[in-house]
C-alpha cells in the first residue's frame, strides 16, 4: 500500500481494512492479524498498528478476545454502517470535483446516470 502525505498513516490502514471488510475480503467475526502481522502487512511501526486496533476498537469495528486476539465485528449494522459511510465519502468527493469544474447538480445526475457500472 502506498501511502498518502495528507492523511496519517494509522487512518490510511484503517480505511484500507475497511475497504477489505466492504468489499468481502475480511469477514465478519474474522480473526484479524496479530499487530506485529498487520505491521508487516502495511510495512508499518508495530506502535502504529496497535493504534490501527485501538481505534478500530474504539469505533467498534473490532474487538478483543483476551488470550485469543482482535476480530471484526459481527454486527451487520455496523457493517452497514461502515458501507453507507463510505459510499457517502466518495459521492461527496465527487459531487465537490464536479461541481469545482462548473457542473451543476442536474449535470452531475445525468453524468451518474450515463455512467456504465462495470
Amino acid at each position: 500500500m502506498e501511502f498518502k502525505n495528507n492523511s496519517p498513516i494509522y487512518l490510511q490502514v484503517i480505511d484500507d481494512v475497511k475497504k477489505r471488510i466492504v468489499l468481502g475480503e475480511v469477514k465478519l467475526g474474522e480473526k484479524m492479524p496479530s499487530t506485529r502481522e498487520l505491521a508487516l502487512q502495511y510495512q508499518v511501526n508495530p506502535n502504529t498498528a496497535v493504534r490501527v486496533y485501538n481505534e478500530m476498537e474504539s469505533m467498534g469495528l473490532v474487538f478483543t478476545k483476551r488470550g485469543l486476539g482482535t476480530f471484526v465485528t459481527e454486527d451487520v449494522e455496523k457493517y452497514n454502517s461502515i458501507r453507507n459511510e463510505m459510499a457517502r465519502e466518495y459521492v461527496s468527493s465527487f459531487a465537490e470535483g464536479m461541481s469545482h469544474i462548473g457542473f451543476s447538480k442536474e449535470e452531475i445526475l445525468k453524468c451518474v446516470e450515463e455512467f456504465n457500472v462495470s
